[in-house]
């Protein structure tokens, strides 16, 4: 029997070869099967894209799991689908505190008067009436104790908890217009500054998560954070770990103002006024659509995207445009594809960004489903064109990948880098819930456009950023696939790669059902 490391080599020469092959591959130029060809059609003159996404992200809006929003959002599709002729439904897997989003208004009050921009957090407290009071700062501690002595200090107060940055610009406007001197110190002082805020935190005994609930146990009258990505004008918006008291996120620039106000003595005030409700527990749902098959009605291809979302703004690109292009596949299919010799089933889940809750679900409730899925496709990371499909670690992934990629048209063709077989999702989006169960979960990996710093789970995630081009390229991918799938022959090999040494195959997980 060979040993693992010689079979790992064999399998890296194989990946090298089965990539010089898709290369060559990918350079021919042949006519497209004339179902394909149907679908370039379809999506070219009577794309469907633009209305979805505005009927998704700007009418129904962020799809947070428990909001009254996101089971909007689960009617809607269903509705949809049954408008095209698609059988759908609400499938219940477990259920969340309902929380829902109401205004926020935040002011500087003192040494001046000023509109600050920003806005409370998932599942953070409301204030009912506006809350004045002066804001605060962690001084650098030096150890536990000292911490403790300060702490009586966040009675009625608004503590500032988050790292203050001295530039609010991006690294790459420094690099572009500092001279090479300064750049470097800066850098050096931004490493600096991180450093010591890390030791600060450190050194309060606590995590940075623990934090606010240790302020508010203290008595602070709210936690404002300031969670920046680094580019100007996006920060992230998560959850709140407050039960009484208000956590607001602030944009850098406000936040570095009342950060220097306070450093320097000038006890600055701030009023804030933020509305929400909390509706106790709710249904948690997947929207499921399925066309049944017409020859292997009990073999499954499964179009794949997440709809909920965090709610710091409309959840354009996480996962709005992955939402809309299974949509519009599954429409186009359902239209041109009539004999489909598989069930093409359409799993919208919830729960995604809490650690794939509804995906894994799905995967626990329906083993006799799960058995039979011929393959998976998951689209999840922003608007940009697919470029990277991975085999996901199934050694044999290279065989039928290879054939339904290559019956794609050049100008969706052209775009898309192979990796065989690749190694299995261990989490990230959807696909990993399929994955670790066996089953050739294939995440459709598109180009950044900015996804990570810009609008993934930030302020900034609204329907402008989504580049219609690029999602109409991206159904023409998912309809090809699915229906390659469905043409397939027989069911396809399920057999693993060996994983190096150290590193197993991702085990399936139990999914969270009571969130809170």
């Amino acid at each position: 029997m060979k040993s693992n490391k010689t079979i790992a080599l064999s399998l890296l020469l194989l990946t090298a070869q089965f990539t010089a092959a898709q290369w060559g591959r990918h350079q021919t130029q042949k006519e497209p099967d004339p179902i394909v060809k149907s679908f370039v059609e379809e999506v070219e003159n009577n794309s469907q894209l633009e209305e979805l996404a505005f009927e998704l992200i700007d009418v129904i809006g962020p799809r947070l799991v428990g909001s009254p929003e996101m089971e909007q959002a689960n009617d809607w599709t269903v509705s949809k689908f049954k408008s095209w002729g698609i059988d759908a439904h609400k499938e219940e897997f477990g259920q969340w505190d309902s929380w829902q989003r109401g205004i926020t208004h935040i002011e500087m009050t003192w040494p001046r008067v000023k509109s600050l921009e920003g806005m409370q957090l998932a599942w953070s407290p409301a204030t009912k009436k506006p809350v004045e009071s002066e804001v605060i700062i962690m001084p650098q501690f030096k150890n536990e104790a000292e911490f403790k002595n300060w702490l009586p200090k966040v009675k009625g107060k608004f503590v500032l908890i988050d790292q203050y940055q001295r530039w609010g610009r991006p690294d790459y406007q420094m690099k572009e217009f500092a001279t090479e001197e300064d750049y470097q110190l800066i850098k050096e002082q931004r490493k600096a500054d991180e450093d010591a805020y890390k030791e600060l935190i450190k050194n309060t005994g606590h995590s940075k998560n623990e934090l606010p609930v240790v302020f508010e146990d203290s008595g602070a009258a709210g936690i404002i954070g300031s969670n920046w990505t680094g580019i100007m004008g996006a920060n992230r918006i998560f959850g709140a770990k407050t039960k009484k008291i208000p956590t607001i996120d602030l944009s850098v620039e406000d936040y570095g103002l009342l950060y220097r106000l306070a450093q320097h003595n000038k006890a600055p005030k701030i009023k804030v006024y933020a509305e929400s409700k909390s509706n106790g527990k709710s249904k948690s749902f997947n929207t499921i659509a399925v066309i049944p098959g017409k020859e292997k009605p009990n073999e499954y291809v499964v179009l794949s995207a997440h709809l909920d979302s965090w709610d710091g703004a409309g959840g354009a690109t996480d996962n709005g445009t992955g939402t809309i292009t299974m949509m519009e596949t599954a429409r186009i299919l359902k239209k041109l594809y009539p004999n489909n010799k598989r069930t093409i089933i359409i799993g919208l889940w919830g729960s995604e960004e809490q650690g794939l809750n509804g995906s894994g679900s799905f995967v626990k409730d329906n083993p006799e489903i799960v058995k039979n899925i011929q393959a998976v496709f998951n689209q999840d990371n922003g608007t940009g064109r697919i470029a990277n499909i991975s085999g996901q670690g199934f050694v044999h992934s290279y065989d039928y990948l290879g054939r339904w990629i290559d019956a794609l048209p050049q100008a969706q063709k052209k775009h898309i880098e192979t990796t065989y077989p690749g190694m299995p999702a261990s989490g990230g989006s959807d696909n990993a819930s399929f994955t670790a169960a066996g089953v050739p979960g294939i995440g459709l990996s598109s180009l950044n456009w900015g996804y990570f710093g810009y609008t993934w789970h930030t302020n900034r995630d609204t329907y402008d950023k989504i580049i219609f081009s690029e999602v109409k390229n991206n159904v023409i991918v998912a309809a090809t696939l699915v229906y390659m799938a469905c043409e397939e022959p027989e069911m396809v090999s399920r057999e693993k790669r060996v994983m190096p040494e150290g590193v197993d195959w991702p085990e399936s997980r139990e999914p969270k059902r009571d969130g809170n």
